[in-house]
């Protein structure tokens, strides 16, 4: 039987993005700040390709207990859930009001 993880959430604000063009599909690396927690760096691929300037300031759930991995080749230390299905695309959650980061997500 596979292992169960439980995964600890938490809100954060991307606060820069960059496009990684060694990535076979729309990879991003980004630094998103989750308040007392602190910055993270992370990649994340996304399976539209959005401008960068799109992506900062977007609020997202990541989250921040999974050991790192490598995505397109570069170190990544959370992974982004805050994702929906925009017809056969992924794209990052806007969210109503904004919610302080580092809020835990349960």
């Amino acid at each position: 039987m596979d292992e169960v993880q439980l995964l600890t959430c938490h809100v954060g604000t991307i606060i820069s993005a960059e496009w990684n063009a060694r990535a076979k599909k729309p990879a991003y690396h980004m630094v998103i700040d989750f308040g007392p927690l602190g910055h993270k760096h992370t990649s994340a691929q996304i399976t539209r390709r959005y401008r960068p300037e799109d992506l900062i300031g977007r609020q997202i759930i990541a989250a921040t207990n999974l050991p790192p991995k490598r995505v397109a080749g570069v170190v990544s230390e959370v992974l982004v859930l805050g994702a929906e299905l925009e017809g056969n695309d992924v794209i990052l959650l806007n969210l109503d009001s904004p919610v302080p980061n580092g809020t835990p997500i349960s």
